[in-house]
């Protein structure tokens, strides 16, 4: 097998190397003992959103973003509240009042245990969008901000879908089952 760097090529690279190694001794680690110090691991993730979804709504619609909530660390997480540049959005819940379904704020934020995982989903707890200022078609790509306990934020994107479900309304004038004009 040749060689294909030039003679310039592959000084240029050893003395490259050299250099790199040379200052790499020098950062870190004991007094005399050349061995760099490792970094430290970059903290896990306190929340991941997984398989984040959207609702496809017109304009000024309301509607709901859906996905796993994953807690992979030793302690509780509250997700306290959410953001997004389209549209105002609240923590919401599906519960049973007066014998029938309601759709409400979720006082207290979402609670992700230690080590586990929250749905949010259609019929139960989801992320509301208010009153998006466009509409937000199936395939397009929506940003928001899950806000933390604590001060942490969680970005996440969902992709728009189509869904019918059972025909459930995120709109407070229209009962549950009713769709949606």
């Amino acid at each position: 097998m040749r060689n294909t760097l030039a003679g310039g090529t592959r000084t240029a690279l050893v003395l490259a190397g050299a250099l790199a190694a040379l200052g790499l001794a020098g950062c870190g680690g004991s007094a005399g003992a050349g061995t760099p110090t490792p970094a430290p691991p970059a903290p896990a993730a306190v929340l991941v959103v997984k398989d984040p979804w959207v609702k496809a709504a017109p304009a000024g619609t309301m509607t709901a973003a859906f996905g796993v909530l994953v807690n992979n660390t030793a302690a509780d997480v509250t997700v306290v509240g959410v953001e997004s540049a389209i549209s105002p959005m609240e923590l919401h819940e599906m519960t049973t009042q007066d014998g029938k379904m309601v759709m409400r704020p979720k006082a207290g934020g979402f609670v992700v245990a230690a080590g586990s995982t929250h749905e949010l989903g259609p019929g139960g707890d989801h992320l509301m969008l208010m009153r998006p200022a466009t509409a937000i078609e199936p395939g397009d790509q929506v940003t928001f901000t899950l806000k933390l306990a604590g001060g942490a934020t969680v970005p996440a994107t969902a992709i728009a879908k189509p869904f019918a479900g059972a025909g459930e309304s995120y709109d407070p004038g229209m009962p549950m089952g009713s769709a949606a004009p």
